[in-house]
């Protein structure tokens, strides 16, 4: 009779037991990060009122990361703040209610929505001059560069249609029809463009070649959506609604809703971090509701931060994953009427400021 040593048979199932510890741990600890993000306040800068404004106004705010700058739309002006140390840059002043911001760096130029001349103003990202002008329609709110056709989109809400503008050339290529008001809009760079339309409580997905709606689909259980987010490599989009106020993940090619999660009211940005897997919706109400990408079918809750009221603009520097927030004091809001029976009280002019969150 032959006698075999288990000393190797109890090292291997040793060295079993140490590995799945490893991971359990490994797990673990990624589960944790997802859960507690870290993020806090880091800076505050505040600036005075706008040039030529009687009221206190803010709108969009637009990362270019590659060059280092935020824009930040402020009625009838638009600041240009240094990324990194929160230095005014300049300003792009004469407007009359400005709303968003486009950086198309490669023609050296961006582009300014003016919701109250129904234009957008066209200027030169070195100098910050204004070069030039092309005529959107009334109520010009969001605007966005695609780098796949080289083309400016605009939303304009009251008409319910998207102004299309060459970004080479200024000109208005066609205004596109869109059966619905849209309010915040994404391109995925490969010849996409999704727009959220809030009265609709849908999505559409339009060529940005044909300039022709491709997909329309419905994003219960949220309603009235504002913002909106994508992640283009795994073709998942996050639009966040305030009626009911839910944050949904979509399918970009199906159009078909994931997984949903309450957030709370008067959201109006919304943002994808590609290298942490987080997306970020900021409210009014003062929130930034921050959830996690396990995988591109599930995904979870992470945190909720507390910011300031009125901060419901935010901008995602994709560089140093930090988060730029504007929003000013508040007077005490009015009483409530029948035909206002939620007024909210005015913004303060001379207290507009911006928030930088970050880990």
């Amino acid at each position: 009779m032959k006698f075999f040593s288990i000393g190797p048979i109890v090292r291997t199932t040793r060295f079993v037991r140490m590995a799945s510890a490893a991971l359990l741990i490994l797990v673990g600890s990624s589960l944790l990060v997802a859960a507690t993000t870290g993020y806090h306040l880091l800076k505050k800068y505040t600036f005075g009122a706008a040039e030529g404004s009687t009221r206190e106004y803010f709108d969009y705010v637009t990362v270019d990361s590659e060059a280092r700058r935020v824009y930040l739309s402020h009625g009838t002006e638009v600041i240009v703040m240094d990324a990194d140390s929160g230095a005014l840059i300049g300003k792009i002043t004469g407007l009359k209610q400005d709303h968003g911001v486009a950086v198309a760096g490669e023609f050296g130029r961006g582009y300014i929505s003016d919701g109250a001349q129904g234009k957008v103003i066209i200027f030169d990202l070195k100098t910050l001059k204004v070069t030039g002008e092309a005529a959107a329609d009334k109520d010009a709110d969001c605007v966005i560069y695609d780098a796949f056709s080289k083309r400016v989109f605009v939303m304009d809400g009251d008409p319910h249609n998207a102004t299309v503008i060459d970004a080479k050339s200024g000109s208005v290529v066609r205004k596109i029809d869109l059966g619905g008001g849209p309010e915040f809009a994404v391109a995925d760079g490969k010849g996409t463009i999704y727009i959220n339309l809030e009265d609709t409580s849908e999505v559409v997905a339009v060529d940005s070649n044909s300039l022709k709606i491709k997909s329309r689909w419905r994003v219960a259980p949220a309603g009235g959506p504002t913002a909106l987010a994508i992640d283009v490599e795994h073709h998942r989009l996050f639009s966040a609604g305030r009626e009911p106020q839910k944050l949904v993940a979509i399918d970009s090619e199906s159009g078909k809703v994931l997984q949903s999660f309450a957030i709370s009211g008067g959201v109006d940005a919304a943002a994808y971090d590609p290298e942490t897997g987080l997306i970020f919706a900021s409210t009014r109400e003062g929130n930034v509701h921050i959830f996690h990408e396990d995988s591109p079918d599930k995904f979870s809750e992470a945190e909720t931060i507390k910011t300031e009221v009125g901060a419901k603009t935010m901008g995602l520097d994709t560089k140093t994953h930090k988060l730029f927030l504007d929003t000013a004091d508040f007077a005490p809001a009015p009483a409530a009427t029948e035909k206002n029976p939620h007024p909210r009280g005015a913004a303060i002019p001379g207290t507009f400021r911006v928030l930088v969150y970050g880990r």
